[in-house]
């Protein structure tokens, strides 16, 4: 769509319009990938869209096997995997199944973001430093 504007820009000799990217980004959560892992049979996915014009990222998270009650859930960064980092932005109280929300960035998380430095994670009771996690990347066409 974004070549088709820039190629009739062109064409017509118009000033080229700028489009917002809307970035696709995935996580996979598991109990492996938590710092210390953890021997869960929870998992879980991150599916979420950064838009680049309005700097929000929205989410929805769905979940399932976890060892009880999902008490908090978070993006944490900036951190590599293997490597633990604060609270980025909050999921809200709201966990149950699925967990949805939004959020406005600022550039330095955008960018920590869009270079795979952030992670999510699920906490429970039994699990309260994390139960499952799973670092956030571009998602794959």
């Amino acid at each position: 769509m974004f070549r088709i504007a820039l190629l009739a820009s062109a064409i017509l000799g118009l000033p080229a319009m700028a489009m917002a990217d809307r970035i696709p980004l995935q996580a996979d959560l598991t109990g492996k990938s938590e710092v210390p892992a953890n021997a869960t049979a929870g998992s879980g996915e991150v599916k979420a869209t950064l838009d680049t014009d309005s700097k929000e990222l929205t989410w929805a998270v769905t979940y399932q096997g976890l060892t009880g009650t999902a008490t908090g859930g978070h993006f944490h960064g900036p951190a590599a995997p293997g490597a633990n980092a604060p609270v980025a932005s909050g999921w809200g109280t709201a966990l149950a199944n699925p967990v949805t929300g939004k959020a406005k960035l600022t550039d330095a998380q955008i960018k920590d973001l869009l270079d795979g430095k952030w992670y999510a994670n699920i906490h429970t009771q039994a699990n309260p430093g994390g139960e499952i996690r799973g670092q956030v990347m571009r998602a794959k066409p």
